[in-house]
């Protein structure tokens, strides 16, 4: 029966372990509704699509028109109202304007005023594509949209009118306004602002002298929508990191799940970042949107064939009138999503990096970032060689931790045998047993927590290292040895069918990475082994380790072989060099004749007085040793 019982622990105990194991290395991906409930949604969506599409009759806008045509004025008068006037000049006409500097081309259309096509020219898509360059709008994936609402009850939408260009300079700017004509001097403007050498694009909204045209006692609605376009090489990895994220309520940030049609309705919000992993658009604006709805919906149901976008998003927000005017200062942002970049704007807008929260994120912004900044542009070498010299001064500063977790190891190994000889004693007395261990350790001047305290330590950057590295832009396309995009997959095999979980092709550097910490836990499991006896009641971690040794290798294949092959190559470097320091501690700096001379040492002298915790964990024994006996009584 009690061989059952510990076999029972075992289970449950390993079960906790490789829980934790799973929510470090995979919490990061989002959860997938089934495909029944995204057939269901898509075909709900479409369907009030149409409704909506009967419902609205759409205005059609002549392309040809003749300026100064009263005729042609009174008959679109019929149909735009006050916004005739637009139809009726010679902009009204399918025209784009460009506008650009070193960093970004922007066309913006005479129809609806928005920006067509933002293409970023110091970036290529994955090597597939290399010839295009990173295209953040393209091809009608984008729209912005004002539904203006007029005094004669109609609804008109700004993306289905002619708006008249002017472009001017002043200095090296480029200023461009688009004007929604009423009248001569009636106008709804957007005005866009190019500086040199800047992912950065003034927006301005304003109106003037449509207080007589529009219904100003309600906001009207700005709407803002995209399809991200796939620019990396694997679809999974960059969806998984593609999402819509805000800043609202004085500083606090959150994002859109991931999942199908997920929508938030946050307020006071000062931005809006339609994310695609390493690029961005974003929607700053000086006076916070009262409100937002946010939308978000996954594209990516079948890697094989939605191959084109990732995530589809929406924002709509409010625009109020202020003495019958509309006027917004804002700022457009298209880019790489990159923290430096990002962080030089001092507009708070590099949160949208995921870096992770708490003391994860910490260790990323004031270790990870500036120490890898550092060897990847002072020292001027390969990203791979900058990973290799990350990881080593990363493990060097963590030595001493590795070390006093090793020695803590040893010290209980030494007492092992006293341990065994209680557990014999009192071996049908378990309170008593663990009483009498407890005892043993402060005499001896040995705590037992010693180990697992610097082992928790080290935890925190372990789950830094998962949020840093596929979030690092500066790997993007960067190659090292076979990897061609450590920002990606390695992948030296294609397989002629898919694996779940796996994939459909084989990535070298997370092999390497199984195996080092195969051999690792291989190395160190003996040692824990002897050192933790087993305890009555307590899992066997005996037969826990011997299991965690051939699973972790297998979690590491699995969930690593479509991640970015930087974070592979920074586990496998990693624990090569923690074996390289454990191998150096135990054969040359610990000296086990020593720890047990001094262990005896200690027994001879008066014990140390326990800390808190131990005697509030020996006062609880004592407890319930009194309640035992009282029972038998």
């Amino acid at each position: 029966m009690e061989e059952k019982k510990l076999d029972l622990n075992s289970i449950i105990g390993f079960v906790l372990i490789f829980g934790i194991l799973i929510w470090i290395m995979y919490q990061n991906k989002p959860s997938e509704a089934t495909i029944a409930a995204d057939k269901a949604k898509k075909e709900l969506v479409a369907k009030e699509a149409q409704a909506k599409a009967v419902a609205v009759k759409a205005i059609v806008v002549p392309t040809a028109v003749v300026a100064g045509d009263s005729t042609q004025l009174v008959q679109l008068q019929k149909t735009l109202g006050g916004f005739a006037y637009s139809a009726t000049l010679p902009s009204a006409k399918n025209d784009i304007t460009t506008i650009e500097n070193d960093f970004v081309v922007l066309k913006i259309a005479n129809k609806g005023g928005y920006i067509v096509e933002a293409t970023l020219k110091n970036f290529k898509r994955f090597e597939k594509n290399s010839g295009q360059l990173v295209s953040l709008i393209k091809d009608n994936n984008a729209s912005l949209n004002i539904q203006l609402q007029t005094n004669d009850n109609r609804v008109l939408n700004s993306r289905d009118l002619y708006f008249e260009p002017t472009l001017s300079k002043v200095g090296a700017d480029q200023i461009l306004s688009m004007r929604l004509k009423a009248g001569a001097n009636e106008f709804l403007e957007y005005k866009y602002i190019l500086k040199p050498n800047d992912y950065m694009v003034g927006f301005d909204i304003r109106s003037q002298g449509l207080n007589k045209v529009l219904n100003t006692a309600k906001p009207v609605d700005l709407v803002w929508d995209m399809k991200a376009y796939r620019n990396e090489k694997s679809i999974s990895y960059e969806n998984r990191y593609a999402e819509l994220r805000f800043q609202y309520e004085e500083g606090k940030h959150d994002y859109v799940g991931a999942g199908t049609n997920d929508e938030e309705t946050p307020v006071k919000v000062d931005y809006i970042a339609f994310k695609q992993h390493f690029f961005t658009s974003i929607l700053l604006t000086n006076t916070s949107f009262e409100k937002a709805s946010l939308k978000s919906n996954n594209l990516v149901l079948d890697e094989a064939k939605d191959t084109v976008f990732t995530k589809e998003f929406k924002a709509t927000v409010p625009l109020a009138f202020q003495n019958g005017e509309i006027d917004y200062k804002m700022s457009w942002y298209f880019g790489p999503t990159d923290y430096a970049t990002l962080k030089a704007y001092d507009k708070d807008i590099e949160k949208i990096v995921p870096l992770g929260w708490g003391i994860f994120g910490w260790i990323n912004k004031f270790i990870f970032i500036p120490l890898f900044g550092f060897l990847s542009s002072t020292i001027g070498m390969s990203l791979g060689i900058a990973i290799i010299l990350f990881t080593i001064l990363i493990k060097i500063a963590m030595s001493p931790i590795t070390y006093k977790s090793f020695l803590s190891q040893a010290k209980m190994k030494v007492l092992r045998p006293d341990i065994t000889e209680l557990g014999e004693k009192f071996k049908k007395d378990p309170m008593k047993k663990q009483q009498e261990t407890m005892k043993l350790y402060n005499k001896a001047g040995v705590n037992p927590m010693a180990g697992c305290i610097p082992a928790l330590i080290q935890i925190p950057f372990m789950y830094a290292s998962f949020q840093f590295f596929p979030s690092a832009f500066e790997l993007r396309q960067k190659g090292f040895l076979w990897a061609d995009d450590l920002s990606s997959f390695d992948s030296i095999y294609q397989l002629p069918f898919t694996i779940p979980l796996y994939g459909d092709h084989i990535s070298l550097f997370p092999i390497l990475a199984a195996i080092a910490i195969f051999f690792y836990m291989k190395m160190t499991s003996g040692d824990q082994q002897m050192a933790a006896p087993q305890q009555e009641g307590m899992p066997d971690m005996a037969k826990m380790m011997k299991m965690m040794i051939y699973i972790s290798p297998i979690m590491m294949l699995v969930f690593f072989n479509t991640y970015g092959a930087g974070l592979s190559l920074y586990n496998f470097i990693s624990n090569l060099i923690t074996i390289g320091i454990m191998f150096v501690i135990k054969n040359y700096i610990v000296d086990s004749d020593k720890i047990h001379a001094q262990i005896q040492e200690n027994k001879l002298k008066e014990p140390k007085k326990p800390g808190k915790f131990q005697q509030k964990l020996q006062a609880a024994m004592e407890q319930a040793e009194a309640q035992k006996a009282k029972d038998k009584k």
